[in-house]
């Protein structure tokens, strides 16, 4: 049985068949190029002062700091970070 270039119901001959698509152009796995973008990106804050602090909240919580951030322009971060330092400033006072 001869191979047929248009067939594609039989996958097996066409196993080693190099597909076009995006060329690889990083010899790197995803997985590695994440690990090392974050790290980079600990670096970065590390110079700009910044600590990472994690929190959950709740889903209205969320959907209340997004809409806040969104009609001031900032970001939820930002947002957040205001906040806190106005309540801290208003304890310590």
């Amino acid at each position: 049985m001869a191979k047929e270039q248009t067939d594609r119901t039989t996958l097996d001959l066409f196993a080693d068949e190099r597909r076009p698509g995006r060329p690889k152009t990083n010899p790197l796995t995803r997985d590695e190029q994440l690990r090392i973008n974050k790290r980079n990106q600990l670096k970065r804050d590390k110079v700009r002062g910044l600590k990472r602090v994690e929190l959950k909240l709740n889903h209205d919580a969320v959907d209340a700091l997004n809409q806040l951030a969104d009609a001031r322009n900032i970001s939820r971060s930002e947002l957040i970070e205001e906040m806190l330092l106005a309540q801290l400033k208003q304890h310590l006072s």
